[in-house]
């Protein structure tokens, strides 16, 4: 039974919102994790061939880096645009810019074939995912969350975080499907393209479901009664740094743990079983991804019920309190105790933060800059945590000698930073008597930056 104001065309039209907003984010991180898992796997000796084993690791790592460092770009140029012509439209170039560089690293020679210039090439492809995803995210949760009912926001905007796990399951499942069909030469040889070119079919497929999405009607109210601003992103800067910064260290942690345990994890717990820590960690990274489909808008709809902050603050907390019994599981080499070290990792630790993240980053900001604070503080804590993590952890192992102290230390800091920044951000859930700005939209005196863009 539906209430007055929740018809069937209200609930048929969020459902293709929702419906749309996990499919574009699907293919994002599908292309996405494909670069991390490789980078892992098989970039190292294909694309820098002359350094050591370790030293080729770190390179792939460092250009997966790059993928981070390209986030806050993409974000500012998806907040500029997405707050002033709206959210659906960039989100289609999103898209398609992540299918181009995709494709484009699927079809990329080797080293052994043009020297330099794939290395540089391969960064470049990158630089261009990076760009994608810094604009993919912010538009797919906001169009999600602001077609949402208020007290329904956390279960809404969780759906479009679940495409991160089914990017995930595709990814991971590519790379093993192939791995498996071809054989270790093979795969190395060329049967690691395949995953990266079976993009573009995936591309299609989002960009007819997400062509058939409109803008919230809140955000054509706002354009079309000339509420825009000129220069979102600086606008957003200058009056609501604290909220950018508070997302800024709310995504450090959640980010940083989710990376050390997709990427990292897969070269360090390879290392230390052998050639079987691969299928190990692929199968760990397949089960919490699949429980993520579930575990995630559940965290988002408990959001709803007992408030954002309390949530994303036990996510982190308990991330720091099992940093270390990690890797205790981990480094008995059982392949059970590796596993239930994922699940409770992620669907404890991480899913409890990224569950309610899109509804309670989106409510810290108003409505005329909300694409654009949202994606700072998401794409600048992308940098800081996950960019940066693999880096970070891989030198510090080699600097513990291959003992992984130093990395569990380094994953309970950033996410103390995170329950810091959690136990800071005010309450924004409407059940908890929280107090999200809807819509800024009262000009102060002297204020000119606003400006009337034609619906």
């Amino acid at each position: 039974m539906t209430s007055a104001t929740e018809t069937p065309s209200n609930l048929r039209d969020r459902r293709r919102v929702v419906a749309a907003s996990m499919i574009g984010t699907t293919v994002e991180w599908y292309d996405f994790y494909l670069y991390g898992t490789a980078s892992a796997l098989v970039l190292g000796p294909l694309f820098f061939p002359h350094a050591s084993a370790a030293g080729g690791t770190l390179a792939a790592f460092a250009t997966y880096a790059v993928g981070f460092a390209a986030r806050p770009l993409g974000g500012a140029l998806a907040g500029h645009f997405g707050d002033r012509i709206g959210r659906s439209t960039v989100l289609v170039a999103s898209l398609l810019l992540m299918g181009l560089a995709t494709v484009g690293i699927g079809l990329l020679p080797t080293y052994a074939s043009i020297g330099l210039a794939a290395p540089l090439l391969l960064t470049a492809f990158r630089l261009l995912q990076g760009v994608s995803a810094g604009i993919e995210w912010g538009g797919a949760v906001l169009l999600t969350v602001e077609h949402a009912p208020a007290r329904r926001r956390g279960l809404y905007g969780a759906f479009p975080q679940t495409g991160s796990a089914l990017g995930m399951i595709l990814a991971s499942s590519a790379f093993a499907v192939t791995r498996a069909a071809f054989g270790g030469d093979a795969f190395l040889a060329w049967g690691w393209r395949i995953p990266f070119l079976l993009s573009g079919v995936l591309v299609i497929v989002g960009l007819v479901v997400r062509l058939t999405v409109a803008d919230s009607p809140e955000f054509v109210t706002l354009r079309e009664s000339g509420g825009v601003r000129r220069a979102p992103v600086l606008d957003v800067l200058r009056r609501y740094p604290r909220e950018v910064a508070l997302t800024t260290a709310m995504r450090i942690g959640q980010n940083g743990l989710y990376t050390l345990y997709t990427v990292f994890l897969l070269t360090y717990i390879t290392r230390r079983i052998g050639s079987d820590g691969a299928s190990v960690v692929l199968v760990a990274t397949l089960t919490v991804s699949v429980l993520g489909l579930a575990s995630t808008p559940l965290w988002g709809a408990l959001s709803d019920r007992v408030g954002r902050r309390p949530v994303y603050l036990f996510g982190a907390v308990f991330t720091v309190a099992f940093a270390a019994p990690a890797f205790l599981l981990i480094d008995t080499g059982s392949g059970a105790a590796i596993v239930g070290a994922f699940v409770i990792a992620i669907t404890l630790g991480h899913d409890s933060q990224y569950g309610p993240q899109a509804a309670y980053f989106a409510e810290l900001f108003p409505l005329e800059v909300r694409y654009s604070g949202a994606s700072l503080g998401y794409a600048i804590g992308a940098v800081l945590g996950g960019g940066l993590t693999p880096l970070i952890a891989a030198a510090a192992l080699d600097a513990a000698g291959g003992r992984p102290w130093w990395v569990a230390g380094y994953l309970a800091l950033i996410s103390a930073i995170t329950a810091a920044a959690a136990f800071a951000a005010p309450e924004t859930a409407p059940a908890r008597g929280g107090t999200a700005p809807s819509g800024d939209t009262a000009t102060p005196s002297g204020d000119t930056d606003r400006q009337e863009v034609p619906a």
